[in-house]
């Protein structure tokens, strides 16, 4: 099987998800209520004087995970019912790939609003254990848990142009992936359940889809269009055939009728909100209620190809090679099919949104 290597674009350059990733920043601040109710519930219950030890898991890089530290922070500040607030850690948690000097650049301006704060990096994935038990009051993660441990056993070759399960896959790559997410989530269920103190809470999001049914629906298209993209360069001769049809990805999209069955059978949580709700694939349109913002699809095209090409890039080069397949012609034509493909509403992606308790 092939190894991959998973990681967004790292720096801080014009195509490094520090600067493409407004989207995922969008997608937080639509979990801010959940979370909110959900940090109110712990302090309503306890004072935390011995500290509060929380994890952003699949943290990636740039100034996203810094809004959610300081966030919470805020929120905790004006929940606490003691006079002095307590001393909070704070692990950012991703793949050992991440780019974590990103992340420790912006820490000494941070620390200097926030001295009551301790930030540590933990690399490693969070289907495994992280931290010593019982250690853990609160968990965060953000558009994380659809990427697998591995690329599933089995689709190699046969999901042709596809590259993850979507609804024009195999039903034999479909059912790899699927099993690929069970055994995945309950690890990582698992160890979440180790790690945390009995009323521990977690606020999780990720894309997921609508329906069991899943050839009902094209619920990652803009994916599906990059994958069309690499079809057009096969044809002009710009890639090998056979190496697109050995490309494939370790993200699958769950329904939440999925999710619920795995929580429940794995039995370290108790679900306290499942919930979902629609995100535009261009939110630049949607932001700060500002509707003067004039439509053009093609533009959102380059906006949407520009984040994809931040989260996807690393996996495209290490399967083919930077020498065989020219970046700025595949995310060039992905932008023109995004364009093409947008009507007159702007697409969107379902998002899973879940509040748990450590019982």
């Amino acid at each position: 099987m092939e190894n991959f290597v998973m990681h967004m674009n790292s720096g801080d350059d014009a195509h490094s998800y520090a600067r493409n990733s407004g989207f995922q920043r969008f997608v937080i601040s639509k979990t801010w209520p959940v979370l909110d109710k959900t940090l109110k519930e712990m302090f309503d219950k306890t004072e935390f004087k011995s500290g509060f030890r929380m994890i952003d898991l699949g943290c990636a890089s740039g100034p996203n995970t810094l809004i959610v530290i300081s966030h919470i922070i805020d929120t905790i500040k004006s929940l606490c019912k003691c006079d002095q607030l307590p001393e909070i850690e704070v692990y950012l948690n991703d793949l050992p790939a991440n780019d974590f000097n990103n992340l420790f650049k912006m820490l000494p301006s941070f620390r200097r609003g926030w001295k009551n704060c301790f930030v540590f990096g933990l690399p490693g994935s969070f289907c495994e254990r992280l931290l010593p038990r019982n250690s853990l009051h609160f968990a965060y993660s953000n558009y994380c848990l659809q990427w697998l441990s591995q690329i599933p056993e089995g689709v190699e070759k046969i999901n042709k142009e596809n590259f993850f399960a979507t609804k024009t896959s195999p039903v034999e790559v479909f059912k790899s992936y699927e099993r690929q997410f069970q055994r995945d989530f309950s690890s990582f269920l698992m160890n979440r359940g180790e790690e945390m103190m009995i009323g521990g809470h977690m606020v999780l999001s990720f894309i997921g889809r609508s329906s069991i049914d899943f050839s009902s629906e094209d619920a990652c298209a803009s994916f599906r269009l990059l994958a069309e993209a690499l079809v057009d360069m096969v044809a002009e001769g710009l890639i090998n055939e056979e190496d697109l049809h050995l490309f494939n990805i370790p993200m699958y999209l769950p329904c939440l009728e999925e999710v619920e069955a795995i929580i429940k059978h794995e039995g370290s949580f108790n679900v306290k909100i499942l919930d979902s709700f629609e995100v535009p694939w261009d939110p630049n349109l949607y932001e700060d209620d500002d509707y003067e913002k004039v439509f053009d699809k093609y533009r959102s095209g380059i906006i949407i190809a520009s984040y994809i090409r931040a989260i996807m890039e690393p996996l495209l080069s290490n399967h083919f090679g930077n020498a065989t397949i020219d970046m700025n012609n595949l995310f060039e034509k992905h932008a023109q099919k995004l364009g093409d493909y947008i009507d007159e509403e702007m697409p969107s992606y379902l998002t899973l949104l879940i509040s748990l308790i450590r019982m």
